[in-house]
């Protein structure tokens, strides 16, 4: 009965996996929606999403403590994520939408180098043929422009960030509530935008401004759902699900964020049998990783 339950907790969190790389891959469309600059959007972002994040807390009582040696760590791991955001939107405001999410998918090959070397064991052969799997199915997708190149060197060290980011979230919140690990993660990414900002109106000749009524709204949707919903969830099924794989099942967001991009953004582009071919690889590396994840954790429970 024991191994039933865990189980179906463990199906629980693939759900809420997927569910949090849907919500992902709309975040490439709203990063082309907004008319904000990359360092603004991701200003308002955070902080809209601390204030939201804030006032749910403050309203349930339930305002986070931690001791100051924990709130130092997870404000760093938080100014990674700012830095994430930053290179990301960067990536989209230089190049489109798919470019971005496309670059996105080597989350998985660089857990796949960064996990082993943190965790000082060998680099898992299975591990990196995943990675590479999902990687040629993404170059299948979509045959990148060469005059993206600057959208696609700021999307690559995106995706090296976000992997560093999901490792050192995996290996400081273990014994830390999400709730906790969100709001201080928040916070730290806040304040670093905040520091920053100042040198990105000096040296590339940037102005405050204040968003327009339409990128107001898409920024309070893109601060509830895709940021406080979307990492929550993500904190969440680090606790069960090994990083790899939840880097590697990342891997859809360029499908889904694609797909998007052609819907609202205008980004249409033919389905032909590359692109069919692509999604089926990157289907396949992660249904499979997830597969024989999800029978190595059974086993051991049994």
């Amino acid at each position: 009965m024991h191994n039933i339950v865990m189980d179906k907790t463990l199906k629980k969190d693939y759900i809420k996996l997927h569910i949090s790389v849907l919500l992902a891959g709309f975040t490439g469309i709203f990063g082309k929606l907004i008319s904000l600059n990359e360092i603004m959007l991701v200003w308002y972002r955070l902080l809209f999403a601390f204030a939201i994040f804030y006032l749910i807390l403050l309203t349930a009582k339930k305002i986070p403590r931690e001791t100051s040696q924990n709130i130092l760590k997870i404000c760093g791991i938080g100014a990674l994520l700012g830095i994430h955001f930053l290179l990301f939107f960067g990536s989209i405001k230089y190049s489109n939408v798919a470019v971005g999410v496309v670059c996105y998918s080597l989350v998985g090959f660089f857990t796949a180098i960064f996990e082993p070397l943190i965790y000082k064991r060998a680099i898992c052969s299975n591990d990196l043929i995943f990675s590479l799997l999902a990687v040629a199915g993404i170059s299948l997708i979509f045959n990148i422009d060469t005059h993206f190149r600057f959208g696609i060197i700021l999307g690559i060290l995106s995706s090296a960030v976000f992997a560093f980011y999901t490792i050192l979230n995996k290996l400081y919140g273990k014994n830390i509530n999400s709730r906790n690990m969100l709001f201080y993660e928040l916070l730290g990414g806040s304040i670093f935008i905040t520091a920053i900002l100042p040198c990105y109106f000096v040296f590339a000749n940037l102005k405050f401004c204040l968003p327009s009524i339409g990128d107001f709204v898409y920024l309070l949707i893109l601060a509830f759902f895709c940021t406080v919903g979307l990492y929550i969830l993500h904190i969440q099924v680090l606790r069960r699900i090994p990083a790899f794989t939840v880097s590697l099942c990342g891997n859809l967001e360029p499908v889904y964020g694609i797909l998007l991009a052609m819907i609202f953004c205008g980004e249409a582009q033919e389905l032909s049998l590359s692109f069919y071919s692509g999604m089926a690889l990157i289907l396949f590396s992660v249904f499979l990783q997830s597969f024989i994840s999800t029978r190595k954790r059974i086993e051991k429970i049994c």
